[in-house]
């Protein structure tokens, strides 16, 4: 059952049941960098010109004229030029599935079949803007110590490789046994500067074949499991994982979207295997009459607290509500652990520094300091 929810989850999270059968699909070049950034802009551009009674064709049209990246003009032109061919609005977004996903074609969808396009676009818009800000937010916290982190092993690596060398040759004179931090050191430099395509080479294997098993069904699993226990990091990891679970789910509810379509996608969208295979569980459990709430609850991963809420929104029927709640809170719970560990990067950093810098620079004047051992005689 273990092996078949995670197999599930896993189609979910690939996107193979996106879309309708046979539906030509095209390939978009920088489709990532459209949706973070034009995707969000482009969507409440349009829910603010449907809103004001624009058809649809119209507002496209509009929205290509003044758009500027060249891209995405294209897409809203191919987008454009399907419906006039005959499609629907979402059938039309589902050919470019690059830039327009399960979620946002499914939205759409269930917003042309109720009538509600404009509302069901706002929606996605709001949804699309506060994800992007999450992800700013998580950005701007990691890019500081990342950089330090890379300027400190540049200076360590080129301490290795042209400072150590020297220190060595010197040392050599002393015709005496090195301190073990110094002959460990010693023979590392020696190791990188002699054998440097070699170590690049299996380092180069190793990233390449670290990736290829990341890309598996188990090693994206195992991955994904890693990442939820990291010491802190991990906390924010499940933190942003929670929050989207809970906004796609609470989205797609509000959009009017069937709950088992609904969790399909939000398995996709939920970012995690490990909390993307309880959902698909959760999802068959759904399908033979059960409550979600009972299948997350037996999962760790989901908090106590989460699921008395989505309990008592399957109680009262306001199950969107609850939701929307449970996403607010984990977004705040997210931006306040940035905040926590904005404040505590620093002094890490300090000590990162002091560790590796330090030790290095120890270690290379360790037997200076222990100099009437060292002096053969």
């Amino acid at each position: 059952m273990a092996a078949m929810a995670q197999a599930q989850a896993a189609r979910a999270v690939s996107g193979v049941a996106a879309g309708k059968a046979g539906t030509r699909r095209r390939r978009v070049p920088g489709a990532r960098k459209i949706r973070l950034k034009e995707l969000p802009i482009f969507t409440r551009q349009m829910s603010a010109m449907l809103g004001s009674g624009m058809p649809v064709v119209k507002t496209l049209h509009a929205l290509e004229e003044q758009s500027t990246n060249k891209t995405f003009r294209s897409v809203i032109e191919g987008v454009r030029t399907e419906i006039e061919g005959g499609k629907s609005f979402s059938e039309a977004l589902a050919v470019y599935p690059d830039i327009f996903d399960q979620l946002y074609v499914s939205m759409m969808r269930a917003g042309e079949t109720g009538g509600l396009l404009a509302e069901t676009a706002a929606r996605l818009a709001q949804y699309l803007e506060e994800r992007a800000k999450l992800r700013r937010e998580v950005i701007s916290a990691m890019t500081y110590p990342v950089i330090v982190m890379g300027v400190v092993s540049m200076i360590t690596a080129g301490l290795i490789i042209f400072v150590v060398p020297r220190f060595a040759e010197i040392y050599a004179d002393f015709g005496a046994k090195l301190p073990g931090p110094t002959q460990m050191l010693v023979n590392i430099s020696f190791t990188v500067r002699h054998y440097s395509l070699a170590v690049t080479a299996g380092l180069v294997m190793f990233v390449i074949g670290f990736g290829k098993f990341k890309r598996t069904d188990t090693g994206a699993y195992l991955w994904d499991s890693f990442m939820l226990r990291l010491p802190v990091f991990g906390e924010l990891n499940k933190k942003a994982a929670l929050a989207r679970f809970a906004s796609t789910f609470a989205q797609l509810m509000r959009s009017g979207v069937p709950i088992l379509h609904a969790l399909d996608i939000v398995a996709y969208a939920v970012g995690n295997r490990v909390l993307a295979r309880s959902v698909m569980k959760g999802r068959d459990d759904v399908e033979r009459g059960e409550p979600l709430s009972k299948t997350l609850g037996q999962d760790p991963n989901y908090p106590r607290m989460l699921i008395h809420m989505l309990e008592a929104g399957e109680q009262t029927g306001k199950v969107d509500e609850m939701l929307q709640k449970i996403a607010e809170f984990y977004e705040s719970e997210v931006e306040a652990t940035l905040a926590a560990l904005t404040s505590l990067i620093e002094p890490l950093l300090i000590v990162f520094l002091g560790v590796t810098v330090g030790g290095v620079v120890l270690c290379m004047y360790l037997p200076i300091f222990k100099m009437h051992e060292i002096v053969a005689f």
